[in-house]
């Protein structure tokens, strides 16, 4: 049985979309999003030549007050991003039959492989999108058959941009981990250390006849240590912040980083992941391609040891990844 794909509905939807598309009342973009205004989440500099001191004040204030902002100069080449955008875009374009070669094996406890649904979706709704998940690291963690053949350089193109994103994982750590009063490679090494994983997702969002009405993937906070983004250039990222949901400005050749629910755990809530969401367009494709940065399953991430004492007690419960993965994702309490 092949499942529905949304890129299959939205070559029959012209005017309207079906009934499962419509989110609620409460949650449609066209009645939440505050108009013509565009969130301006922190843009950080990383350059080598940077002022650590301010470097790191800027990422620790986005992580405490946002949960999100978006860093340029981070040495990944700009070519390296366009490749890696060109690749996943052919994935997605190639005939409905080659692309389910690489879908999601019924019943399989793991998430990587082509799909649509991700999550139990209250009410029954869906979200406007199609995707790929696969790990781009470590290499023992990897499985090649859920990484597209065609095309034919896919392979070299996500092995060059895993390689160039472990700078900019390590910076982030180092400097979020600081931030705690940490020494630098402490928050590396209670998120997973050397098994952290780099989980690879592209996200699909054909054009929507009513972008109004639907939403690409309904709002939720990353489950990740953290989460390194590189959309494409259609807009559709949005943050709630002080109540509303806003636009995300697109910012050319920008990372957008979200911090996910394990650093939140790991700071003991000193740093906050962000809710987000993403629209859909009407007449262009919208793509993004996050990597997060997770524990292996059995890894135990708690609050950090040298953060919590009897004046600051635990806020989070201590459990295996794989544990939390599956409660959030059958909507079970933590």
């Amino acid at each position: 049985m092949v499942l529905e794909r949304v890129q299959d509905v939205a070559s029959l939807s012209k005017e309207s979309i079906p009934e499962e598309y419509i989110r609620l009342d409460d949650e449609q973009p066209g009645s939440t999003t505050v108009q013509g205004g565009v969130l301006e989440v922190p843009t950080i500099d990383m350059r080598d030549d940077q002022d650590e001191e301010k470097l790191l004040r800027a990422i620790v204030e986005a992580s405490q007050h946002w949960g999100m902002f978006q860093v340029v100069n981070h040495e990944i080449p700009a070519e390296v991003i366009t490749k890696l955008q060109a690749v996943g875009k052919e994935f997605f374009e190639l005939p409905q039959e080659e692309k389910e070669v690489y879908a999601k094996r019924p019943g399989s406890q793991s998430i990587e492989g082509y799909g649509t649904m991700l999550q139990k979706e209250l009410g029954g709704k869906k979200g406007w999108v199609d995707h790929l998940f696969h790990k781009i690291w470590p290499r023992s963690a990897i499985n090649y058959h859920f990484w597209p053949k065609n095309p034919p350089s896919y392979r070299e193109t996500n092995e060059k941009y895993a390689n160039y994103l472990h700078g900019v994982v390590d910076k982030l750590f180092k400097s979020l981990s600081l931030g705690l009063g940490l020494e630098g490679h402490e928050l590396k090494e209670a998120a997973g250390g050397d098994e952290l994983v780099y989980l690879l997702k592209i996200n699909y969002y054909p054009p929507c006849p009513r972008p109004d009405l639907a939403l690409g993937v309904v709002a939720h906070t990353d489950m990740s240590s953290f989460t390194i983004l590189a959309p494409n250039e259609v807009q559709g990222l949005q943050a709630f912040k002080d109540g509303h949901w806003y636009d995300v400005k697109y910012v050319p050749n920008a990372l957008v980083i979200h911090i996910g629910d394990q650093i939140e755990i790991l700071s003991n809530g000193k740093y906050k992941s962000v809710l987000h969401r993403t629209t859909v367009d009407k007449e262009k494709t919208r793509i993004s391609w996050p990597v997060f940065l997770e524990p292996p399953s059995d890894f135990e991430v708690g609050p950090h040891p040298k953060l919590v004492n009897e004046d600051n007690p635990p806020k989070y419960k201590t459990k295996k990844y794989g544990d939390y993965v599956y409660r959030k994702l059958n909507k079970l309490p933590q």
